[in-house]
């Protein structure tokens, strides 16, 4: 099968913080049996950066988070739960993401403005607080400096592996590191996908330089992936900095492009990661779309063909059907001359330009065997690319999204 043997499971053994970072994941009775309370501590004051989802719901933790953004210059501490979203939980679910953060602020000696909280799990049920509180209390103690397995797994929900990356490199004759954990699954959809995400840094970076640069990774990153587009009401990626390195990061310098490369490479793991455990999933595609006219246009074309539960079926069922694609990119808004389209399955031609047919279908649908595809479409109108990853829709999609709450 597709997740046997998950890169991330191999990856994330040789994952480490940045210096003056400390996690921990532990269960505290929110699942049945797994992690399901995770702390990051910054042991320095660190800067602070988040995107959030544009759903228009949007969870308590979320309004929390953002506010804690907005009232305080540093940070110390991440508090996440799985098992329970609180959202849609009105006043209560508000208070209680305010008391998760008062709670861990009082058990690290820090103001509550400094922590920020994220929540994943099932909708519209109040949070188990006397649960969550003692796992608060107890967690500190399980804080460690070495990498962030245990606060992977404890974020984890539909996930069937953790997902964990670092990136260590010279900047200035000196160390860098950036560590990053993610989780997801299913309603994955761009508009900052649907899934959490927490990467911290031991590089000095002020706030609008590090929003700035958060933003514009996930832009090609984590709201380049699709499982199957939905948006979630607590999606969020936060990114803290701690200048523990001595590092320096300043906009437009040369040290800021090797910091951003190395940052986008993490994040394509993390999100390609997401989309390789995407529910049921077993094929992990990467859809290429080339000479379109603009940067937009190629996006959305992206976009489109990864949402297309026709296209999705079909590579799952392996039938190279290009009808399939090219219908999807001339619903998808774009401007582009059908007659100009080409598609290729993993290098191989099946769609040449003036609609004629590369190869029989039953070769054609040869390309698509593998559980990594790569389908290029070539517009042939302009200059400009974009990338998206997605996967395959098969049975077992129906059948957990069927039971999540049972």
């Amino acid at each position: 099968m597709f997740k046997e043997a998950p890169a991330a499971n191999i990856i994330s053994m040789k994952t480490k913080l940045p210096l003056g970072y400390r996690s921990a994941g532990i269960h505290c009775g929110v699942k049945k049996y797994k992690k399901d309370l995770a702390l990051i501590v910054s042991d320095y004051p660190a800067t602070a950066a988040g995107v959030f989802t544009l759903n228009k719901v949007q969870a308590a933790p979320v309004l929390i988070s953002k506010k804690h953004l907005s009232e305080s210059e540093t940070f110390h501490a991440i508090i996440v739960n799985s098992g329970n979203a609180n959202a849609c939980t009105g006043d209560r679910g508000y208070f209680d993401s305010e008391i998760m953060a008062e709670q861990t602020a009082d058990i690290l000696r820090i103001k509550k403005e400094e922590v920020l909280v994220a929540s994943t799990g099932v909708i519209g049920e109040p949070l188990p607080m006397e649960k969550i509180l003692n796992g608060i209390n107890m967690i500190k103690s399980n804080l460690i400096q070495g990498d962030e397995k245990d606060a992977a797994e404890a974020i984890m929900t539909t996930d069937t592996f953790y997902k964990a990356e670092s990136a260590s490199f010279i900047i200035d004759g000196k160390e860098v590191t950036i560590s990053g954990i993610a989780k997801g699954s299913g309603m994955i959809h761009p508009n900052m996908a649907t899934m959490l995400g927490f990467i911290t840094t031991d590089a000095a970076i002020e706030r609008d330089t590090l929003q700035s640069l958060l933003k514009k990774t996930t832009d090609k990153t984590f709201n380049r992936i699709i499982v199957d587009g939905d948006t979630s009401t607590n999606d969020m990626v936060l990114m803290l900095s701690n200048a523990a390195s001595g590092v320096v990061i300043t906009k437009g310098s040369v040290s800021y492009k090797t910091f951003e490369a190395e940052l986008f490479q993490l994040l394509k793991k993390l999100a390609v990661d997401i989309v390789r455990d995407g529910e049921g999933a077993t094929k992990l595609i990467e859809i290429k779309v080339e000479g379109a006219l603009t940067d937009e246009d190629a996006g959305k074309a992206a976009k489109t063909i990864a949402l297309s539960p026709l296209v999705k079926t079909a590579i799952h069922g392996e039938d190279a059907n290009w009808g399939r694609i090219i219908a999807a990119v001339g619903y998808s808004g774009i401007e582009f001359d059908p007659a100009k389209f080409e598609i290729f399955i993993n290098g191989t031609q099946i769609l040449q330009k003036n609609f004629i047919v590369a190869l029989p279908n039953a070769v054609a649908n040869q390309t698509l065997k593998g559980n990594q595809i790569e389908l290029v479409i070539k517009l042939n109108e302009g200059n400009e690319s974009a990338n998206c990853w997605t996967c395959d829709f098969s049975e077992e999609y129906v059948k957990i999204n069927g039971s999540y709450r049972s």
